[in-house]
């Protein structure tokens, strides 16, 4: 069973910095893109960040210059570090996972995390 689990959310001032970490787990092969999804009250959930296996990366318009994703496939982590932080930004974060081969050849289209609060207010 892959399952992902994240950690880093918080209060946070406007202004201020957090990083959100996401560990997979689960006798994991390869995962081929991992990135960061973001849902704010009343709002449909949308993609903040991702980056493939190889190392690219795409970002949503709102955080690009703030946010960045960067993974470790050898840990099958991935983090985002998100500076200067603004009310806007207040969400639960979700960590998604797709394309994950484990090492017994089982194969799992997408994996989702259970969600981290970041909340940016004074």
């Amino acid at each position: 069973q892959v399952q992902l689990v994240e950690s880093g959310g918080g209060l946070v001032q406007p202004g201020g910095s957090l990083r959100l970490s996401c560990v997979a787990s689960g006798s994991i092969f390869s995962i081929n893109t991992m990135g960061w999804y973001r849902q704010a009250p009343g709002k449909e959930r949308e993609l903040v960040a991702n980056i493939t296996s190889g190392g690219s990366t795409n970002y949503v318009d709102s955080v690009k210059g703030r946010f960045t994703i960067s993974r470790d496939n050898y840990k099958n982590t991935v983090y985002l570090r998100m500076n200067s932080l603004k009310p806007e930004d207040t969400a639960v974060y979700y960590c998604n996972a797709d394309r994950i081969i484990t090492t017994s050849w089982r194969r799992y289209l997408e994996v989702w995390g259970q969600g981290t609060l970041v909340a940016v207010s004074s």
